[in-house]
């Protein structure tokens, strides 16, 4: 990567923590397990998920992507864009035994490991535990490792603070490195549409490039007031990631947000008994992994995607939390009610426990943060 010019002196006093940040996120990674797994994949367009009739991407290889194949997509429309598009179904099973192949890598450099999903995680390696020299050459032999090991690539951003370091894997994919020092954080991030910040989606995307905001440079022109008016509790958070600020640590132990389970039909449901009988089978899924995660909370939340892909949720919380799997069937089944009767197809049904009560134990293991 070219070097990126050093940035015109911060207008206040503000010192970044002395950090060693790597982001390492796996290169189309469901897709590449499957290829890998089966040579008859191998250079061909790819979809993990769905079927050419129903459902939804849930990755795509970097043959189909030329196509505009993206995971999220409805695979109709994957199907139209790449008509040689090869559908295989998910083997969850087989990318947690990849995944975990990758930690234990991580391991070996760092105990400061944030995973964010099973293809990408942040490493602190702040500390040179391996004496390897630098943040880079340890970047280089975590991928090097990660190949050796399972065969697949991974590409890895390294800076001083998680928000570029993210930004930094992305730039050079597949199968690259990108490298952006405290002096140069500032000039990358100006560089970069707005849209490619972590955080900012396709609304708020939208809502900028109205404003006149493209890039970070335009970000950055903005005062804080000014974000304010106009992304509210957002504000801050852009005010500093347009300055390549970013002082969250990374932490080795993540609390569980929500845990639950989502099912696509394979024809569309408008019947009341076979929505609820539908219902049943998500909760059952749902509550198994409750139980595994061993979490309680108190608010159940149901998703509801339409056959035209609109999508809704309803939630209920409570001052008990659901103790047992029928009083979290039935904490959705009322959520349903309310939008039945129905003449609109259903074409997925989702259970959600949020609100996480975090138990005294969990909370004495976590390890504390860094100083910022």
């Amino acid at each position: 990567m070219a070097d990126i010019a050093a940035p015109a002196p911060l207008p206040d006093s503000y010192t970044a923590p002395v950090r060693k940040i790597i982001h390492i996120d796996m290169d189309a990674f469901f897709a590449s397990v499957e290829q890998r797994d089966n040579p008859e994949l191998r250079g061909k367009p790819v979809a993990v998920g769905g079927s050419r009739a129903r459902g939804v991407v849930a990755a795509a290889s970097y043959e189909a992507r030329v196509f505009g194949v993206k995971s999220a997509m409805p695979s109709v429309t994957a199907a139209r864009q790449c008509p040689n598009l090869i559908f295989v179904p998910p083997r969850f099973e087989a990318y947690r035994i990849v995944s975990q192949q990758i930690r234990e890598i991580f391991a070996e450099y760092t105990d400061l490991i944030e995973p964010l999903s099973l293809d990408e995680a942040y490493l602190d390696v702040s500390e040179d535990r391996r004496c390897v020299g630098s943040a880079r050459v340890t970047a280089q032999q975590i991928r090097a490792r990660i190949f050796e090991m399972t065969g697949l690539t991974a590409s890895a951003g390294v800076s001083y603070n998680k928000f570029i370091a993210k930004l930094a894997s992305d730039q050079n994919k597949p199968d690259g490195m990108c490298v952006i020092p405290p002096q140069s954080g500032a000039a990358f991030v100006a560089s970069l549409p707005v849209r490619r910040f972590h955080g900012v989606g396709p609304v708020t995307a939208a809502k900028m490039e109205r404003l006149g905001i493209l890039t970070g440079a335009d970000l950055c022109a903005q005062s804080l007031e000014y974000l304010q008016a106009h992304f509210g509790s957002s504000a801050s958070y852009l005010f500093n990631a347009a300055r390549g600020r970013d002082d969250r640590p990374v932490r080795s132990h993540r609390a569980t947000k929500s845990v639950g389970a989502e099912r696509t039909f394979e024809t569309d449901i408008t019947d009341r008994d076979a929505l609820m009988a539908a219902l049943d089978h998500v909760a059952e899924a749902a509550w198994t992994r409750i139980e595994r995660h061993g979490v309680c909370g108190r608010t159940v939340t149901l998703k509801v995607r339409f056959s035209d892909f609109h999508t809704i949720t309803r939630a209920r919380s409570t001052l008990v939390a659901p103790d047992i799997p029928t009083s979290f069937r039935d904490a959705g089944v009322a959520l349903l009610e309310t939008m039945l009767p129905t003449t609109r197809g259903i074409r997925l049904l989702g259970l959600t426990l949020s609100g996480i009560e975090q138990s005294e134990a969990e909370a004495e293991s976590r390890q504390p943060a860094l100083p910022l």
